[in-house]
């Protein structure tokens, strides 16, 4: 759900100054409804409380902050975007000539721009907004390599009744993880530590 505000007023115009200064966009991404009147004495006094709305689509605002970004450092991508879940869930796959540049080592850059762009489409709305971002495929590779690992330590953990703790991961990382594992009967996923140091363990069930 996008943001919304009650902005109590003197008039129309005093609202639209106050809402541009809270929400942050243009005023013509905002929708104004009047929910309450209050009337003075001969017109004295009088205000109203008006509920203002953003009107606005989440993924074209994030792919005009990437075309922004990128514009910034000059370097022209071919981008797509898709949603779902209402617009709450966005997915964006980028492709240009400077793929390992905007991916970075073991994809920092990539997940540090993937980062930007989910605070800042956060500020637009009242619920947490999933957005993906791929850059030439890294994401879809590295999901493919994160289930073969998932697949061959679950083997040996079923095998040896060890326990086996993975290396640190993101969330969305731990996520293909878990995910892949989750049906699995002889073994089970937890995650442990904080920040930049959680990891998955892969156990045997008892």
């Amino acid at each position: 759900m996008l943001k919304k505000v009650e902005i109590e007023a003197k008039n129309l115009n005093e609202a639209q100054k106050k809402a541009v200064q809270i929400l942050r966009v243009p005023l013509e991404k905002i929708t104004f409804e009047v929910i309450k009147e209050k009337k003075g004495i001969l017109g004295i006094g009088s205000s109203a409380t008006y509920l203002a709305s953003l009107n606005l689509n989440l993924g074209l605002e994030g792919k005009e902050y990437l075309e922004r970004i990128f514009s910034g450092l000059d370097i022209e991508v071919k981008m797509e975007m898709r949603s779902k879940n209402e617009g709450m869930e966005i997915y964006y796959t980028i492709k240009s000539d400077e793929n390992a540049l905007l991916i970075g080592r073991d994809g920092k850059t990539l997940k540090a721009i993937q980062y930007l762009l989910r605070n800042y489409l956060s500020m637009f709305s009242e619920e947490f907004v999933v957005v993906n971002l791929d850059i030439g495929n890294y994401n879809e590779n590295r999901k493919k390599q994160l289930e073969i690992i998932a697949t061959k330590t679950a083997k040996e953990v079923a095998k040896t009744k060890i326990e086996v703790k993975l290396d640190p991961m993101n969330s969305y990382e731990r996520r293909i993880i878990h995910a892949k594992l989750a049906e699995w009967r002889d073994v089970t996923t937890t995650s442990v530590g904080e920040g930049e140091h959680r990891a998955i363990i892969i156990k045997p069930v008892k």
